[in-house]
């Protein structure tokens, strides 16, 4: 796919990711990554499904402050397309709950996040 088709492709499915994050977070979510990494020169948009993920230190992230977790909506692969940083324990426990009831599955594997 050219760098161009998949860009558009992914941006559009960040957004989409990204609106429903925002309906659970109360407008917090954030762009992430719109292409996934293939360490070629093959372009591929993030994938279309929505997996989510939450991370802290013990996932061997160095957070910039103590205030909870980050939330990441990814693909199958990790990549991140959404997050929601500052999510509280509390907070998690609720959207974890939403999560279930959307039939949105947990993420278990590395997160790709930005830089």
């Amino acid at each position: 796919m050219q760098y161009f088709q998949a860009l558009k492709l992914g941006q559009k499915r960040v957004a989409e990711a990204r609106e429903y994050l925002n309906k659970l977070t109360d407008g917090r979510a954030m762009p992430a990554l719109a292409l996934s990494d293939t360490k070629s020169n093959v372009w591929q948009p993030v994938g279309e499904e929505n997996l989510y993920a939450f991370v802290d230190e013990s996932a061997g992230f160095v957070l910039t402050d103590n205030s909870g977790y980050i939330l990441a909506l990814v693909d199958k692969t990790g990549a991140s397309k959404t997050i929601v940083q500052g999510v509280t324990q509390q907070q998690k426990e609720k959207l974890e709950k939403a999560f279930k009831e959307d039939n949105i599955s947990k993420f278990e594997g590395k997160v790709i996040l930005p830089v």
